[in-house]
């Protein structure tokens, strides 16, 4: 299980580098809120560690996705995340395969990480369980589970211990690694080691519970040593 940590800023991100992954995104744009190019472009000049770059929580607008993951991915990040914030297995298809292609062509050493959220009832969005196959099918990487409205509530309020299972289940006999976010705490530890997905994505608790706060550099050693 590798932990990735999602930065807002380049100082933050230097209070990261312990972790596995470093993710840029931008909180007050959202759930997956994208940042900026260049810096995406900095931390990823910071140290040799996997920079990973939300490019946003998108309604059906494949075109803008794929434009956006095409840019990401041209500033230096090796993960190239999107979340699905709208429904139908139709339209999930064909914009996860142009996200896809826009990495792909140009970077197939990169990995594209496609999520879906666990609130999806109260978002009318896709369900993760929907969307794995969709993702495996097009030739995505990484397929993750957050949460899509950031008002405290955690993953684990809306999919439990045998959802998540499930779902990480799904999407390894699909040969995809898997990916779990959302407001996740570290007393969820001994959960998260059993679900045992791929990556654990984090940023409110190395903030000290608060994702608006400041990343906590000793906090993200304790957490490192307690995934470890």
């Amino acid at each position: 299980m590798r932990l990735l940590v999602s930065p807002r800023d380049i100082e933050e991100a230097r209070r990261s580098l312990a972790a596995d992954i470093v993710d840029v995104k931008r909180p007050k744009e959202g759930s997956l809120g994208a940042n900026f190019p260049w810096v995406i472009r900095a931390i990823k000049d910071l140290s040799s560690k996997p920079v990973s770059a939300a490019i946003g929580d998108f309604d059906f607008k494949p075109g803008g996705a794929a434009l956006a993951a095409y840019g990401a991915a041209c500033a230096g990040a090796d993960y190239i995340k999107v979340g699905l914030m709208f429904d139908g297995a139709a339209r999930a298809g064909e914009f996860i395969q142009g996200v896809v292609r826009a990495v792909k062509d140009e970077f197939p050493e990169k990995y594209v990480v496609i999520a879906a959220y666990s609130d999806w009832e109260r978002l009318g969005s896709i369900s993760p369980f929907a969307m794995v196959p969709l993702a495996a099918r097009e030739g995505a990487d990484v397929v993750m589970v957050d949460t899509g409205i950031k008002d405290g509530r955690s993953t684990l309020e809306f999919m439990n211990e045998d959802a998540l299972s499930e779902f990480n289940q799904l999407a390894h006999d699909a040969g995809l690694m898997t990916a779990l976010a959302g407001s996740l705490k570290f007393e969820d530890l001994p959960l998260l080691k059993r679900v045992n997905p791929t990556i654990i994505g984090v940023r409110g608790m190395v903030c000290g519970g608060d994702r608006e706060s400041a990343i906590r550099e000793e906090l993200v050693h304790e957490l490192i040593a307690k995934v470890r």
